[in-house]
C-alpha cells in the first residue's frame, strides 16, 4: 500500500478532499492535503485504464472513455477535489474503485475538467505496473508450444518469476545487451492475469472472483541465457531490463468475460508468428490461481504472466531460426484487451 509520504511526493501534494456529488466540479485549495481512502476494498468494474508517464517523470492513472478521449485522473483530482487513485496498483491495494467511478463521472460533466480530458495520440504511455508484490510466470502452458520446443506436457504449472526492473510500458524500446551476454532473443505473446482480492486455498470454481482483470503481456526472452547456461536458468532469460511489456489497457474482468476464449497474436515487422487462442492453455487462468494460491498468498496488484502458444523462434528447426535483432517491432495482440507494440535497440556502451 503506498505510503502516505511517497503519495505526498508522487502527487506534489496536489489538491485532493473528498467531495460531495453536488460539490463535485468546485475547484480546491492550491495546498490541500488528500484525504487516504479508508473505505471497503472494491475491484474496479466497466473499466479501461492506462499510464501516462508525466513530463515530470511520474507515471499516473488515465481512463479511457472513448475512442481518442482518455482522462487523466492527476489532473481531474486537482480541478475536481475527489479523492481517487493515482495509480493503477493504489487501485488494486487500497480499492477504492468507487472513488475513481465518482471522478470519471464527475469528469465527463463538470466544465472544471475540462482541462482533464486528453486525447490518447497526445500521451506518453507510463507503466501499467511498477512495483507488484509478486510477479508469477507460467512455462510451457500450451500443449502446441510444448511440443514445438520438444518439452514433455507439464503435470502441474512450471512457476517462475521476472523482478520490477523488466516491467515496461506499451510503446517502449528494449534495449538488447551486447551480444557477449545474449543475442538469441525471441518473442512471447501472454495473456497477464491481475489479481485484484487476496486469494489463498481459492478452488478453481471461485477463482476468477479474485480477478481484477486483464492485459496483454509480452514475456521476453532471451534463450541462450534462459537454455545454455550451465543450470538452465529460465528466470535469467526473462528478467533482464524491460523484458516484460505490459499494455496498452488494464480492462477490467467484467469487461472482458471468459478469459478462456480470447485470440492471441504476435506479429513481427508486420509478420504472423503466434495466432491461437487462450482455449488453448493446459492450465486456464482458474487452475493457475488455485495451484499458486495452495502455494502462497496471492494480493492485490501481484500479476501472472499466463504463458505463451506455439510460433515461437525456439520453436523452428534450428536452420530456420533467424533470432529478433535491433530494429525489430513486435506487435502482441489479445482480443478485448488491445494491441502491445514495442521496438528493440541495441544498447549503447
Amino acid at each position: 500500500m503506498t505510503s502516505r509520504r511517497s503519495f505526498l511526493k508522487t502527487t506534489g501534494a496536489m489538491t485532493v478532499g473528498i467531495a460531495s456529488a453536488s460539490r463535485a466540479s468546485a475547484p480546491t485549495r492550491p495546498n490541500a492535503v488528500a484525504t487516504h481512502y479508508a473505505g471497503p476494498h472494491e475491484m474496479p468494474t466497466r473499466s479501461t485504464l492506462l499510464s501516462i508517464r508525466n513530463p515530470d517523470g511520474s507515471e499516473t492513472l488515465g481512463v479511457k472513455v472513448d475512442n481518442d478521449a482518455v482522462i487523466d485522473v492527476r489532473e481531474a483530482r486537482r480541478l475536481l477535489g475527489i479523492t481517487a487513485p493515482l495509480t493503477l496498483e493504489e487501485l488494486l491495494k487500497e480499492g477504492n474503485a468507487s472513488g475513481l467511478d465518482k471522478l470519471v463521472a464527475a469528469a465527463q460533466t463538470s466544465r472544471s475538467a475540462k482541462g482533464a480530458m486528453v486525447k490518447e495520440t497526445s500521451i506518453t504511455y507510463g507503466r501499467l505496473f511498477t512495483n507488484p508484490g509478486k510477479i508469477v510466470c507460467i512455462g510451457l502452458n500450451y500443449r502446441a508450444h510444448a511440443e514445438e520446443t520438444n518439452e514433455k506436457l507439464p503435470s502441474v504449472p512450471i512457476l517462475f518469476n521476472k523482478y520490477n526492473n523488466a516491467l515496461a510500458a506499451h510503446n517502449c524500446t528494449i534495449e538488447l545487451p551486447p551480444t557477449d551476454v545474449a543475442y538469441k532473443f525471441d518473442y512471447e505473446t501472454e495473456l497477464l492475469i491481475v489479481i485484484g482480492k487476496k486469494a489463498r486455498h481459492v478452488t478453481e470454481d471461485e477463482a476468477l472472483a479474485y480477478v481484477a482483470g486483464y492485459c496483454t503481456a509480452h514475456d521476453f526472452s532471451a534463450r541462450d541465457l534462459q537454455l545454455e547456461t550451465p543450470s538452465g536458468q529460465w528466470m535469467i532469460g526473462k528478467t533482464l531490463d524491460n523484458f516484460g511489456p505490459i499494455g496498452p489497457y488494464f480492462v477490467s474482468a467484467d469487461m472482458v468475460g471468459d478469459p478462456s476464449n480470447l485470440k492471441i497474436e504476435t506479429h513481427v515487422n508486420g509478420e504472423e508468428r503466434q495466432s491461437s487462442n487462450t482455449g488453448f492453455m493446459i492450465f486456464n487462468p482458474q487452475k493457475l490461481i488455485a495451484y499458486i494460491t495452495k502455494m502462497w498468498t496471492l494480493e492485490p496488484g501481484d500479476i501472472i504472466w499466463s504463458g505463451t502458444p506455439q510460433g515461437v523462434i525456439l520453436g523452428y528447426p534450428k536452420d530456420k531460426q533467424v533470432w529478433l535483432k535491433a530494429g525489430d517491432e513486435i506487435v502482441s495482440t489479445i482480443e478485448k484487451l488491445g494491441s502491445l507494440r514495442f521496438k528493440l535497440a541495441q544498447r549503447r556502451t
